[in-house]
């Protein structure tokens, strides 16, 4: 074999984007807060107001959370809006779900704030197979972004990709 092996990829105007470089940094823990209600199910609101002022939330300092009640109970909004009220000032970043809806909602804060003006008229690859979980509608998400302004939009790797859009 003559000559020199060139990188075509790495010469090309493709650029790549891996949501898993946002991926915040932080701890994420969930509290559910069936545990203060009567037998899991009823709010009483001595009861419930009790539990959340006897509770620790210092030990969320910096965490992402996650407030959920894994029962079928009813939960009264101003029950949520007093969990909230206590982790304010401690916690970096305080939802009512579940730790997917947590990752949701910090994604469409970033790519929300992602300036995507670098990839104007590009064809662009989203790094799938990420280690941190990057929910799935983060995907959805850039792409939404991107579509505004890249010439093309593919998904997987440079050398097995899947054509996604295309201007």
């Amino acid at each position: 074999m003559e000559g020199e092996i060139i990188n075509r990829v790495a010469n090309s105007k493709l650029k790549t984007i891996d949501l898993e470089d946002y991926y915040p940094a932080g701890p994420r823990s969930m509290i559910d807060i069936s545990e203060w209600l009567l037998e899991g199910i009823v709010v009483v609101e001595s009861r419930f107001r009790e539990s959340v002022k006897t509770t620790d939330f210092t030990i969320y300092k910096d965490h992402f959370v996650a407030v959920t009640c894994s029962t079928d109970a009813i939960i009264p909004q101003w029950a949520w809006m007093l969990v909230q009220s206590a982790l304010t000032g401690i916690a970096k970043v305080t939802v009512i779900g579940n730790l997917e809806q947590l990752e949701t909602i910090l994604y469409k804060d970033i790519i929300d704030d992602l300036d995507v003006n670098e990839f104007e008229n590009l064809p662009v690859i989203i790094k799938g197979c990420s280690e941190k979980p990057v929910p799935i509608s983060a995907y959805a998400m850039i792409t939404n972004k991107l579509q505004m302004v890249a010439k093309s939009i593919m998904y997987g790797e440079a050398c097995s990709s899947v054509p996604v859009f295309k201007r």
